[in-house]
């Protein structure tokens, strides 16, 4: 799906996602992602929810966002709770969601100059 949202001037905004793929900016990526306003990092370790672990948690929270949104794929799959509680306790909120959702999430957030990380599983 296309979004056609306009976005702020920020650096990296979401421009379309699918199965298997998601577009940032004329990118396409294929594997799942961590993405900011500021920055990319087109490789994140986990490729599905059953192989997220508190470790994938930290290279998150080393962002220091207000808000971490996770993209669990198709379907909204909440983690286990121990998985981001470093997250809550460093005072950071923990958004989990489908993908999709969780692109047009990362986009809205983005365009209103939120400090946010979003990590994303494909589809």
């Amino acid at each position: 799906m296309k979004i056609s949202q306009a976005v702020s001037n920020q650096k990296f905004a979401i421009r379309a996602y699918e199965k298997g793929k998601l577009i940032i900016n004329q990118q396409a990526y294929y594997k799942s992602l961590i993405v900011t306003p500021e920055q990319l990092m087109p490789e994140w370790r986990p490729q599905s929810i059953e192989d997220l672990t508190a470790v994938d948690f930290d290279e998150l929270i080393a962002l220091k966002p207000s808000m971490i949104i996770l993209g669990t794929g198709e379907k909204q799959i909440f983690p286990s709770p121990p998985l981001y509680a470093e997250a809550i306790n460093a005072g950071i909120g923990v958004e989990v969601m489908n993908t999709p959702a969780a692109c047009r999430t990362y986009n809205i957030l983005m365009s209103e100059g939120r400090s946010i990380a979003a990590a994303l599983m494909m589809l």
